[in-house]
């Protein structure tokens, strides 16, 4: 029998109904995928100066980036397992608009790495001339580029050269030339009274093409040459080898480095922050510390301070901060490192300068006493340890 047609309109709208119900039972609750999210997150990423993994929950679908393919198969895993549908927007670093550039060496003297893509955003570290770099994103002229310490940041096109993985291995097989003078340059000619090719700071690295009487003939990264003096430079090879992080060689480095001003986000001798001084103390011994205050502080063995500052030895660190108090985690805002002597420090505050926490010293800094946190002894086994590493060659 022939169905009416108010039965047959009425089957239809009972069917959507069915429909919608079954979609919106399929899509996941507000908010469901967040906790995965964040959970991964905490994983793989706890600290987002060293670890790209930036996804939300947009309804069902997952978008963001993350330069950690296995934090992205972890998290779709979890999801797969507690049965909650997603539709997957998460892009996976590196950008494929670099075409294959996925590498960088450091150009200049100094580059200037910033918290966001413009010259106007706060400094966040620096990276001297030779330096590798991952390279993550584009973004204009700018580049998100990782550190060899693992540092993420923002570097504008003049400041780098980008390579592919040939280039880059083409770089790093020819034999280096480091830079040993604070400062100094590079000339067009070798002729000191000459024109400048670039300036330089203690720890550039350029390649060695020969000696040239008095002078170094070199290669930087963008393909320019110079001729730096033989007095100003050593063959990385030799310098690397001849490091020897000792309690003399730490407290020699860290005094020739009295004076420099204190430049927020500096770790050269253009200027430095107190964690970098600490690191550029650190890395002219051949050890390469991470980049923050924060970060450092988890590094090394404890030293027992509860008595008084016996226990202490040159070249530890000092930390400096606001203890955990009323559910607030600790701040760690201040690194110094001790020399010995009159129970003193040195460390960048307005510039670097020796403090002593003897409160009968001329030089006492009550101040820092006050906020003072804990004092570790770093090993060189818990740091990039340039003398093993292949990070110039």
């Amino acid at each position: 029998m022939q169905k009416s047609p108010f039965i047959l309109l009425l089957s239809f709208l009972i069917s959507c109904a069915a429909c919608s119900t079954t979609l919106q039972t399929s899509a996941p609750e507000a908010g469901a995928l967040q906790p995965h999210v964040d959970a991964v997150r905490q994983q793989y990423a706890p600290d987002k100066r060293v670890a790209l993994f930036q996804v939300e929950q947009h309804g069902s679908v997952l978008r963001g980036e993350t330069n950690m393919p296995e934090a992205k198969e972890a998290l779709l895993k979890q999801l797969q397992v507690a049965n909650l549908p997603y539709v997957d927007s998460i892009q996976v670093l590196p950008e494929a608009e670099l075409g294959g550039e996925h590498q960088a060496v450091v150009t200049i003297s100094v580059a200037n790495l910033r918290s966001q893509p413009k010259h106007s955003a706060e400094l966040a570290t620096q990276a001297t001339m030779g330096t590798p770099l991952q390279v993550w994103k584009k973004d204009g002229s700018w580049y998100l580029v990782q550190t060899p310490d693992k540092y993420l940041a923002w570097v504008d096109e003049g400041g780098i050269t980008l390579m592919n993985s040939s280039s880059f291995n083409n770089w790093q097989d020819g034999s280096k030339l480091l830079y040993t003078n604070p400062y100094g340059f590079a000339y067009a000619t070798p002729d000191a009274a000459g024109a400048t090719v670039s300036d330089l700071v203690y720890g550039d690295v350029m390649l060695l093409e020969e000696q040239a009487q008095d002078f170094y003939k070199v290669a930087f990264p963008d393909g320019r040459i110079g001729y730096v003096p033989v007095s100003s430079a050593i063959r990385y090879k030799d310098w690397v080898s001849s490091r020897q992080p000792t309690e003399e060689n730490l407290v020699q480095t860290s005094k020739g480095l009295l004076g420099l001003p204190y430049l927020w986000g500096g770790t050269s001798f253009k200027g430095v922050d107190c964690s970098g001084f600490t690191k550029t103390v650190y890395f002219m011994n051949g050890l390469v510390l991470p980049r923050d205050a924060s970060q450092q502080v988890h590094l090394g063995e404890l030293v027992d301070t509860s008595e008084g500052w016996e226990n202490m030895r040159p070249g530890d660190l000092l930390f400096f901060g606001v203890p955990a108090k009323d559910g607030k985690a600790e701040r760690v805002v201040h690194v110094g490192m001790w020399i010995g002597g009159d129970q003193e420090f040195i460390h960048s505050s307005g510039k670097v300068r020796v403090s002593s926490m003897n409160p009968a010293s001329q030089n006492f800094e009550e101040s820092e006493l006050k906020r003072f946190l804990r004092a570790k002894r770093v090993s060189p086994k818990e740091t990039l340890d340039l003398r093993t590493a292949s990070l110039y060659e």
